[in-house]
This record gives structure tokens, C-alpha cells and sequence, in this order.
């Protein structure tokens, strides 16, 4: 059974309407607008400014205030991403690691990233291929997040189906003087930061270090990391201004493997594999440089960009894999704001090439050591990426969106250890497309907007496609049309982001486990083109403001991802992911202090198998989450998770047919626990 989400994306917002006819929210005077304009970074806009610019969009976007955040615990990408509207996002075992998918992007993708552009003051975090990993990140060190849904993170030049989340740093203008902040609790937990920023003339600087450690709810699940990032601002005149970025992240873990069914029912904390027979680890240190400058004049403005990461991965699993990685890339955008036919017109027109190297040697995983050498290739990742955008004022209030993207791809992989010519695995492949979009943006009242769009998206493969599994496999680019409907906007007791999206796919890269034989069997990725498949669903973001001082917020996914008429699975629904997903949390709000409850809910089973004969069970979690901004200078917080000790998959790996049998594709969330954080500013 199909849900009309369209009906009820329509009863819902035509609700939050009706609240935001009556304009209550109040208005800064425009002079000080204007001058906090001035005062803005021209790099590294605020909050405000960000916010402003992002409600720009004909689609689904969102901001991520990091000071909501900071009212729990700040670890993982579940922690900062957990309640942002249309974005589903699992921790692995309590991990960095993450499950991180938009509209279906990476579907069964658990490990790394795909389907995404992450990044970090809009320089991409992703390796030329379109990889990217979790642990480069520092939450603690970020101001906002943007979130870009589906084909409307054209800003940045993006193609693919997720779009692209930017997690945005505190520059000198923004950050407290000198900030601390340290979180412990159960498993083991501890988690240590330090920043300082500050301007001294027309230069501004951010710097910030952190340290991570866990032990871990399950066995052989222990992880450390240790990261740095600084940003140095100069403001060379009114329009001019240059900033270099510097992030360094070394991420140790040990990886505590899939459990079965049963397994997870009975003892949830167990590690499938013995670190005595066969260790899997994922270690990486990764470097990056960047450096942005803005240029604007009478209403045009120029960013250019260029940054280049180098990344050490030791990654023990079915093999030993020993990686070293190095890449480039440029970013340049041009945006220009006059008019056209007497109308208001807005234009961006971008470029982003990038380049990338991979050194892969692979050897026999012995107890977590290399053994015997098994393979050796050079992998080369080369990406041209254009687009134009043009927004035509009709009215003041409303804006047609006309853009288009070009991207032309090239994958080449150079084997460097086979005995004769019939094993060279070598392959050099290219991956060609442009891709349109048109939008329509309709502003109803100060503060309610409407959306609609269609749009192309296409997404070559990355090496973890085409070679990361037990030997190359040549994949076709995912394509496909995404049609989007809309509304966002903030009254007195109400504030919402709704989106509805249907987006037919050809060529999804789907990527199944296939076992390993020996005393305890392995999954290793295996990806495949399907056919026609179909993502449609429901994107919901609510904070209503309620009486005796109580604040709902949720975010809520309603996923409908089916094949079309697939040979062996007719009209099945894809595995993998929940079909629905509720976060919130209901606090009672009195000054600085806060206290109430948290829920999130999966209601119904999933299958992960393509043949829907093995299935995750639902679960609903409950926790409790008390806090107290003391002052400007003193806060803390205390947060309760999983408080009914649920036994749950937090998500899981993916084959084609378990015919019923119970397998090794369950990855548990964590059991009943608890955090304490304090947090001093000066």
C-alpha cells in the first residue's frame, strides 16, 4: 500500500497556514540589519546571513543551530543531524561511523559515505570519487549546519540524489574568547574540547581541538580520535577577504562486526568476530588545507576556493587494506544580483574540478596484521563539475528558478600486482551528463514560503563501487528525475519544513553483502545497476510552541522505495532503511532550564533482503533530557538514552535473498545509558 503523501504534506502545511496569516515575530530595525551586514565575514557568513541566503532555494533546505545541539550530547552525525528535517542518519554501534542517506542516497551503503556532498565551510570533505568519512568532522567546532536536499544543493555544484550537507566553523567574529567543554558517560565516553577565536584588526582567527574516547557498548567496539581545526580571516578592505582553513583528524577503531538476529535478541553487546581469529579495525589520519577569498563589487560577488587533503587509511576486514590518498580540488562561484526585462534577476554560475590519487595495497588480514600481499592498484579520480542557476523575480514574491549542472567523470584504476595479462584487473572508465532543474518559489507572507521543482540527478560510482569489494566491478552511473513539492515558514506557536518528493531512478546503485567462506563467514560489498526503481516520500521538520512553557520538536520520514517492474522483484519495496522514522523530544523551557522527554520510533519491520524474507523489527526508544544555561559563561546538560534497555537494530547490511534463514546483517544500537556535559565560556 502507497501513503498519499502529497494529501497529507498538503492538510499539514494548509494547518501551519492558517497559524502564520498574523505576523507576530519581530523586526530588527533596518539600520541594524544593514550594519551587522558590514561587520559580516565576507568568507564565512553567520547564522543570520546563512539563513537568509539558504531560504533563497526552491526545495527542501534547512539550518542546524548548533546551540540546540549543545543541549546534548555532541558526538556523532546521529547527535547533529538526528532532528534535521529529511535526513535519516544511524550510528553504527554508538560510532562516528555513520549511516547517512537523503532521499534514498547510498540506500544500503553502511560504511563511509555516498550520495552525498559533505562538507566543511563548503570545501568538499569527499575524496574526488565521491567517498567521504565521517570521523573528519569535529561537531564540537561547528557553528550551523546547511542541509540541501536532493538537486536543490546546485549551489555547490552537486548532481547526485542526496544533495549536500556543509558543516559551517566559528570564525573570530563568532566564537567565545576562550570556550571549553567536556562530556562523559556510560560505555566508557569521554569526550574533551577547547576553542578560542578572536579579531585583532582586519584579522580574525578560530582554533579549536578536541579528544575523543570510548570504550563501547559492544565488545571489540573501543574508538579514539584526535582532531584540530583553525580558520584565520583577513579583511583586506570593505569587499575583499581571504581565509585559510586547516583541519587535522586521527580516528582509531575497532570494528565489532554484524550480528545475527538471534545474537542481537540475546546478548546485543556481543562482537560477531574474536579479535583472537580475525580483527577488523578502521584507522585514518587525515590532513586538509583550504583557502577561500571573496571579492564583491556594485552587486556582483566572486568566491574562489582550492584545498587539498591527504588520508592515511589502515582498514583491516576481509583483507588488509592500506591506503594513502591525496586530493585536490577548486572552487569558483560567480553571483550577480540586477535585473532583467525590469525584474529583479539573481545568477550564479560555478565550476568545481577536482583531482584525486589513490595508493590501494591490499594483504591477508591476519588478527588485525598484514599478511601475504593480495593486490596493488593506482586509482585516479578526475571530476569537472559546471552549473548555472537564474532566479527571475515575477513579482517581488515570486521567483522562477532555471539551472543546470554538467558533470564529466573519470575513474581509472591501474593494476599493479597480477602473475599474467588475464589478471590485470586495470579499467578506465568515464561518466558524462548534464542535468536541469526548474522552480518555482513562492513567498505567500514575510514568513511562509511554497516550493515546487523538477530535476535531473546523476551520480557516477565511486572506487567502493567499482573495486571496493573482491574484485573490479564496472557500474553504470545512477540517474534519474525528482519531482518536489513544498512549504517552510514560522508563526507564533508554530514553525515547519515540509517537503513531498518522487523521484524515479534508472541505474541505482544498490549494493548487497556476499559472504566470505571460513570459520566465520564475512560480508563484503557487492554493487549492482538495478533497473527502474522509485524513492518517493514525506520530509517533516515541526517545532510547535505549546502552553505551561512546553517546545515539540520532531522530525519525521515517511519512505516509499520500491522496484518498477523488476525481473526477479516486481514492484518489492528496497530493503535497508526504516519505512517510517520519528525523532522528537518535548521540553519544558523556564529561563535556561530545560527538562522533558525524547522518543524515537521506528513502527514498522524492514526487510533486508531484496526478496523481503528477513526483516528488522520495529522499536520505539525512549529517553530524558535535563539541562541549565546557568549564565552567559556556565552550562550543563544531563541526557538518558534507550532508557527501556531496548534490543534493536540501529540498521543493518543488505543481500539479495536470505530465504528465511537468519544471517550476520544486524548492526544493534546501543543499550540503556546516560550523559553528563559541562560547558565554560568567557
Amino acid at each position: 500500500m502507497k501513503v498519499p503523501y502529497t494529501p497529507l504534506c498538503m492538510a499539514i502545511a494548509a494547518m501551519f497556514s492558517s497559524h502564520a496569516q498574523a505576523d507576530h515575530s519581530i523586526k530588527l530595525p533596518a539600520i541594524e540589519v544593514v550594519d551587522q551586514a558590514i561587520k559580516e565575514p565576507l568568507t564565512q557568513p553567520g547564522i543570520e546571513i546563512a539563513t537568509e541566503q539558504i531560504n533563497k532555494t526552491a526545495g527542501g533546505v534547512g539550518i542546524v543551530d548548533m546551540e540546540q545541539v549543545r543541549e546534548g550530547r555532541v558526538s556523532t552525525f546521529n547527535d547533529t543531524l538526528g532532528l534535521a528535517a529529511g535526513v535519516f542518519v544511524q550510528s553504527r554501534f554508538g560510532a562516528e561511523e555513520s549511516r547517512l542517506s537523503i532521499r534514498g542516497s547510498g540506500l544500503q551503503r553502511t560504511f563511509h559515505g555516498r550520495g552525498i556532498k559533505l562538507m566543511q565551510d563548503g570545501i568538499p570533505v569527499n575524496l574526488a570519487d565521491g567517498s567521504f568519512d565521517f570521523q573528519a568532522i569535529e561537531p564540537m567546532a561547528t557553528r550551523y549546519i546547511e542541509v540541501y536536499r536532493g538537486a536543490n544543493a546546485l549551489r555547490y555544484g552537486a548532481s547526485n540524489l542526496g544533495g549536500a550537507i556543509n558543516f559551517v566553523s566559528p570564525t573570530g567574529h563568532t566564537a567565545p574568547a576562550l570556550e571549553t567543554r567536556v562530556e562523559f558517560g556510560s560505555f566508557g565516553y569521554r569526550r574533551f574540547g577547547v576553542a578560542t577565536g578572536g579579531v585583532i584588526g582586519d584579522l580574525d582567527y578560530f582554533v579549536s581541538a578536541s579528544t575523543f574516547d570510548q570504550d563501547g557498548f559492544r565488545d571489540f567496539s573501543e574508538q579514539q580520535a584526535q582532531r584540530i581545526n583553525a580558520n584565520i580571516g583577513y579583511r583586506i578592505n570593505e569587499d575583499i577577504e581571504t581565509r585559510f582553513y586547516l583541519g587535522y583528524s586521527k580516528s582509531d577503531s575497532n570494528l565489532p562486526g554484524n550480528l545475527t538476529k538471534a545474537q542481537l535478541r540475546n546478548d546485543p553487546s556481543d562482537a560477531f568476530l574474536s579479535p583472537a581469529t580475525l580483527q577488523q579495525k578502521r584507522d585514518l589520519e587525515v590532513t586538509r588545507i583550504a583557502n577561500k577569498t571573496t571579492l564583491r563589487w556594485d552587486n556582483a560577488q566572486l568566491d574562489i576556493g582550492a584545498y587539498y587533503s591527504d588520508k592515511n587509511l589502515f582498514h583491516p576486514i576481509f583483507q588488509v587494506l592500506d591506503q594513502d590518498n591525496h586530493d585536490a580540488g577548486l572552487d569558483v562561484r560567480y553571483t550577480r544580483t540586477g535585473s532583467l526585462f525590469g525584474h529583479k534577476n539573481e545568477v550564479v554560475v560555478g565550476f568545481n574540478p577536482s583531482y584525486g590519487v589513490t595508493n590501494d595495497d591490499r594483504f591477508v588480514n591476519i588478527q588485525g596484521n598484514r599478511g601475504a600481499r593480495t593486490n596493488q592498484s593506482r586509482q585516479t579520480a578526475k571530476n569537472l563539475e559546471m552549473y548555472a542557476e537564474n532566479r527571475f523575480y515575477v513579482t517581488p514574491e515570486l521567483a522562477l528558478v532555471a539551472g543546470l549542472q554538467y558533470t564529466n567523470a573519470k575513474r581509472k584504476l591501474e593494476d599493479q600486482f597480477f602473475a599474467n595479462a588475464a589478471q590485470d584487473e586495470s579499467f578506465n572508465v568515464r561518466y558524462v551528463q548534464t542535468n536541469p532543474k526548474l522552480g518555482v518559489l513562492y513567498q505567500a507572507s514575510p514568513h511562509v514560503q511554497w516550493y515546487a521543482n523538477v530535476s535531473r540527478s546523476y551520480e557516477p560510482p565511486s572506487f567502493g563501487e567499482l573495486a571496493g569489494g573482491l574484485r573490479p566491478n564496472i557500474v553504470s552511473a545512477q540517474e534519474g528525475t525528482t519531482f518536489e513539492i513544498g512549504t517552510r515558514g514560522q508563526s507564533t506557536h508554530v514553525d515547519w519544513d515540509v517537503s513531498v518528493y518522487h523521484a524515479k531512478l534508472r541505474n541505482e546503485l544498490l549494493q548487497t553483502a556476499v559472504f566470505v567462506a571460513g570459520n566465520n563467514p564475512l560480508p563484503v560489498a557487492q554493487t549492482t545497476n538495478a533497473g527502474n526503481t522509485t524513492h518517493a516520500g514525506l520530509e517533516m521538520g515541526l517545532t510547535v510552541r505549546l502552553p505551561w512553557q512546553l517546545q515539540w520538536r520532531h522530525s519525521l520520514l515517511l519512505n516509499e522505495f520500491y522496484f518498477d517492474g523488476d525481473n526477479s522483484f516486481g514492484n518489492s519495496r528496497l530493503p535497508g532503511i526504516p519505512r517510517a522514522l520519528l525523532r522528537g523530544e518535548l521540553l519544558y523551557r523556564q529561563g535556561g532550564f530545560y527538562i522533558g522527554p525524547t522518543i524515537e520510533s521506528s513502527p514498522q519491520r524492514y526487510a533486508v533482503d531484496f526478496a523481503e524474507t528477513l526483516y528488522a523489527d520495529s522499536y520505539t526508544l525512549f529517553g530524558l533530557k535535563v539541562g541549565h544555561q546557568i549564565n552567559k559563561h556556565w552550562s550543563w546538560f544531563l541526557e538518558g538514552r534507550n532508557l527501556g534497555n531496548e534490543k534493536y537494530a540501529a540498521t543493518t547490511s543488505v543481500i539479495r535473498n536470505s530465504n528465511g534463514m537468519d544471517g550476520p546483517l544486524f548492526l544493534p544500537g546501543d543499550g540503556r545509558s546516560a550523559y553528563l556535559g559541562v560547558q565554560w565560556r568567557y
